[in-house]
C-alpha cells in the first residue's frame, strides 16, 4: 500500500484557526509522505532565509498566546503542523511511518528516540498530540530561550539540568509518574546532546525505566533530521538542507518486562536498523557524517 501524500498548496488561511480534526496529518497506517510540490526560486536560492522567517514569526504568535494562557493543546498542534508545512515549502520532504502503533494505544506511553536536531522538538508534536496528550523531557536551558521559553512552559514539560545525572534521573522518576498517572505521554532523548553520531554506548535507559515504574509502555522512534543542521556559532540557527530528507519510524509499543534489559536493547536495534536503512551506516554514527540519503 501506497503511503498517503498531502498537498498543502493554495491555502493562506493561518495555520493557527484552521480547525483541528481527529488528525492533523492525513496518513494512513502506512504513513505520511509529503507531495511534490513547484518550490519558488527564492525559498530554492534561500531556503533557510525562507524556513527562519517563518519559524520567527510563528514563534512570535505562539508567544503570545502562552504568556495570556491560550496556548492548548490544539495549539500546540497546529504551530507544530505549521513548522512542518514551513519546511516543506522551502523544498524539506518529510516522510512518517509506524503512526498506526500510536493511534492503536489506549494508555499513555514513552517515546523514547535518537536526538539530531531541534527539528524533531518542534515537529513532533503534530505527529502525536492528535494521538495522545504528550510532552518532553527537556533541557532546563530551554525554558529560558527568549520568546521559546514561553511555549515550551505551557507544556509543562520535565526540565532536567544535564549537569548531575543522579539528580536528573530522580526529576524524571518522580515528574514522569505525576505527569504518566495524568494521563499524559513523555518524549525522552537519552542521548546527552542533539549530534548525527548514534552510539548505543551513551544512549541511557532514563526512558525504559520510567516506563518500567509507571507500567507503561514504550515506544521506539528512529528519526533522521539533519536536514536542519545544528548551527556552528548557535546550535538551534543552523543551515536548512532541502536535498537531506526527514524522516520518522514508530515502533511497536513494547511493555517493560523485570529491569528492562530486553527493551532497551531492541530499541536500540529499531534506530540502528532504520538508520541502515535510510543510508547512515555504523561508520557515520562515529564521525557523524552520513554516508548516503
Amino acid at each position: 500500500m501506497e503511503l498517503q501524500t498531502c498537498d498543502t498548496r493554495g491555502s493562506n488561511e493561518s495555520p493557527l484557526k484552521r480547525p483541528l480534526g481527529n488528525k492533523l496529518l492525513p496518513y494512513t497506517a502506512d504513513g505520511y509522505r509529503t507531495v511534490s510540490r513547484e518550490i519558488s526560486l527564492w525559498a530554492r536560492s534561500f531556503p533557510s532565509l525562507g524556513f527562519y522567517a517563518r519559524l520567527i514569526v510563528l514563534l512570535w504568535k505562539c508567544s503570545s498566546l502562552a504568556k495570556r494562557s491560550r496556548y492548548d493543546d490544539e495549539a500546540w498542534g497546529r504551530s507544530s503542523l505549521a513548522v512542518l508545512h514551513a519546511l516543506e515549502n522551502v523544498g524539506v520532504k518529510v516522510e512518517i511511518t509506524g503512526a498506526e502503533h500510536l493511534q492503536r494505544l489506549n494508555t499513555p506511553c514513552v517515546v523514547i528516540g535518537n536526538h539530531m536536531s531541534l527539528l524533531e522538538t518542534l515537529v513532533l508534536p503534530c505527529i502525536i498530540q492528535p494521538e495522545m496528550k504528550v510532552t518532553f523531557v527537556v533541557k532546563e536551558s530551554l525554558l529560558r530561550y527568549p520568546v521559546f521559553r514561553h511555549v515550551m512552559r505551557s507544556r509543562n514539560p520535565i526540565a532536567v539540568s544535564r549537569n548531575n545525572a543522579r539528580q536528573d534521573f530522580r526529576t524524571v522518576l518522580e515528574d514522569g509518574m505525576e505527569r504518566l498517572a495524568q494521563g499524559v505521554s513523555i518524549i525522552v532523548f537519552p542521548q546527552t546532546t542533539r549530534t548525527l553520531s548514534f552510539e548505543p554506548a551513551q544512549f541511557n535507559t532514563m526512558g525504559v525505566k520510567l516506563a518500567q515504574k509507571a507500567g507503561v509502555p514504550v515506544v521506539p522512534l528512529a528519526l533522521l533530521t539533519h536536514a536542519w543542521e545544528n548551527g556552528r556559532y548557535f546550535k538551534d540557527l543552523g543551515k536548512i538542507n532541502p536535498s537531506e530528507r526527514v524522516r520518522f519510524a514508530f515502533g511497536e509499543p513494547l511493555p517493560v518486562r523485570g529491569r528492562g534489559t530486553d527493551e532497551h536493547q531492541a530499541i536500540l536495534r529499531f534506530i540502528q536498523t532504520k538508520l541502515n536503512e535510510w543510508g547512515l551506516e555504523r561508520d557515520s554514527w562515529q564521525t557523524g557524517k552520513p554516508s548516503g540519503k
